[in-house]
């Protein structure tokens, strides 16, 4: 049952002064309309100003107050005169209700870093198997281009690419004329190239071979 959802009315008097909020608790309790509006007019100015300090958020503060008339109307058996005045049980409920709406918006924003970074360390490592994959069917073409080249230029490339020797590098290690080292890279990447024509989306995706330096 909800504020607007009464029981009894209260007969007509002039002015919320004639009521301490002692009495209008009583009057929530027996269910009379009358008591919650007036508490409401009383110190729903109050309690924006509470809520306001912890939320910082006009809209959140609207809805708490709400649900805190609504609290008070529902519950107001739970409220013991003995233990202290209604104002301070009503700040203390108002603050409770703060705190608990901050937590929950905190939580949720928390959960949603969480996801977005869970969701993008997701995508980085589907990005990686992707290229692993990749990189690995190149090798697998390349190997099969490289067996395909005459001995002489097959050698050549892999001192070039494999183990990162220059063409003089080459020519001084293998003890062939520069000039012949240089043929031979030549026309075996020719060949390579003409070999894996229709491979270029892997080319791309893969590592690059080094250049192969003079």
């Amino acid at each position: 049952m909800t504020p607007l959802e009464t029981t009894q009315t209260l007969p007509t008097q002039s002015g919320d002064l004639l009521f301490t909020d002692e009495r209008l608790m009583e009057m929530i309790q027996n269910r009379v309309r009358e008591g919650i509006d007036l508490l409401h007019e009383r110190y729903a100015p109050l309690l924006k100003q509470i809520s306001g300090a912890v939320l910082h958020n006009d809209g959140d503060v609207q809805d708490l107050i709400q649900e805190v008339f609504v609290e008070i109307w529902n519950h107001a058996g739970s409220y013991d005169p003995s233990k202290g005045r209604p104002i301070g049980w009503i700040v203390t409920l108002t603050r409770r209700r703060a705190i608990d709406r901050l937590r929950k918006r905190e939580a949720y924003v928390r959960a949603g870093d969480r996801l977005a970074e869970e969701t993008s360390r997701n995508d980085d490592s589907w990005t990686h198997v992707h290229e692993d994959l990749a990189r690995h069917e190149m090798n697998e073409h390349l190997q099969r281009a490289l067996a395909v080249l005459p001995e002489a230029q097959r050698n050549a490339i892999q001192l070039a690419y494999h183990r990162q020797m220059s063409q003089r590098q080459i020519a001084a290690h293998t003890g062939i004329p520069l000039g012949t080292v240089k043929t031979r890279l030549e026309l075996g990447l020719r060949k390579m190239a003409d070999f894996l024509r229709g491979f270029e989306d892997l080319l791309f995706t893969s590592k690059p071979l080094s250049p192969c330096r003079i």
